[in-house]
């Protein structure tokens, strides 16, 4: 590689870095200091799982992947440290990015369900639920690898280090449960958020006074196109034309799900074809390329998963005139309610 290549990719990864560290530990700040926590909490953990990744995980990988560092040597001990790190932290972040999609879905489709029966047990147990089944795929990914006080270079502490059979199987496992079930939870979850969103601005006509008066309704689709209806009144600034309303709902749900996608396809795909397309010998350059569109998730997730949120913007701009020394001004009184993810999302999607 020339000199010029070698300082771009070296910008390019330090910059990803920090940009992980500064906006992951922002939004997580952020969500601790506001009274809604349990609304926020997975989305708290997201911020929690990336800056550990930005901690550990993207300067070991700058020191893989720049030449400046070629002559960085681990031992086995450290080597399978790293990896286990890794693989676990990758999988809890793209685990708990399913899970917020699962969250959203019943915040929008089902919100009187989820207001019975989303509990901060429950939050606490989906939580445990992730790192159990992280810790057991990074242990898979362990078994069998070499024993002893040998060393490698750094930039061969990869799970192409441990040869066999055992390493195609684990490639294919970790692929399936950590990028083909949650892509298909996430896309799935998400068209159908788009389903109600649009039957939602279809049916976004003037309601009577008399609409707005309390009465029992059925835990349906079309009761809560109604309540979202009926909710998003006092809004008009937030009810375009049905057909720039539909794209725009269409654009964002394509943002989001496209931004997981072109994050972790191009690594699981050469993670597949390097375990079972036979020699390949040489692939450090490809891998190094891979590892870093996908890690450059933790650096975008924040924005996406964070800094979307309405609640969230207006509570990191009231921090920010409060560090200034500056009046706050008019506050805006948000309830519970309004408050919630759940409108928040579905506001931005109209």
């Amino acid at each position: 590689q020339s000199i010029a290549q070698e300082v771009v990719g070296l910008f390019c990864m330090v910059l990803l870095t920090l940009i992980a560290l500064v906006a992951n530990t922002v939004v997580m700040l952020v969500i601790l200091k506001t009274p809604l926590l349990r609304k926020f909490i997975f989305v708290c953990h997201l911020c929690v799982v990336d800056l550990l990744s930005a901690i550990f995980l993207m300067p070991i990988g700058i020191i893989s992947s720049s030449s400046c560092f070629s002559r960085v040597i681990y031992s086995i001990t450290e080597c399978k440290a790293l990896i286990f790190l890794n693989i676990c932290f990758i999988t809890a972040s793209i685990l708990t990015i399913s899970i917020i999609s699962v969250e959203r879905y019943y915040y929008i489709v089902h919100p009187m369900r989820y207001e019975v029966k989303m509990t901060i047990r429950l939050a606490v147990a989906g939580v445990i639920f992730i790192w159990v089944k992280s810790i057991l795929i990074t242990v898979l990914a362990l078994v069998g690898w070499p024993q002893g006080n040998g060393a490698t270079s750094a930039s061969r502490c990869t799970v192409y280090w441990s040869p066999g059979a055992h390493k195609k199987v684990f490639v294919i496992i970790f692929s399936i449960v950590c990028f083909v079930l949650p892509t298909i939870i996430i896309f799935a979850v998400y068209c159908r958020v788009y389903q109600v969103a649009r039957m939602a601005s279809l049916q976004h006509a003037p309601v009577p006074a008399q609409a707005a008066v309390p009465r029992p309704r059925a835990n349906s689709i079309a009761s809560q196109v109604t309540i979202i209806t009926t909710r998003n009144l006092p809004l008009p600034r937030l009810i375009p034309e049905r057909f720039w309303g539909s794209n725009k709902a269409i654009l964002t749900l394509v943002l989001i799900v496209g931004q997981f996608l072109c994050c972790w396809l191009p690594f699981f795909t050469f993670h597949l074809h390097s375990s079972v397309a036979a020699g390949m010998a040489d692939s450090g350059h490809g891998e190094m390329v891979v590892t870093w569109i996908a890690y450059s998730s933790f650096a975008i997730n924040p924005f996406f998963y964070g800094l979307l949120n309405r609640q969230i913007r207006e509570e990191l701009a009231r921090l920010r005139r409060s560090c200034l020394n500056r009046p706050l001004g008019q506050e805006i009184c948000l309830s519970v309610s309004e408050a919630s993810v759940q409108e928040n999302f579905l506001q931005f999607l109209q």
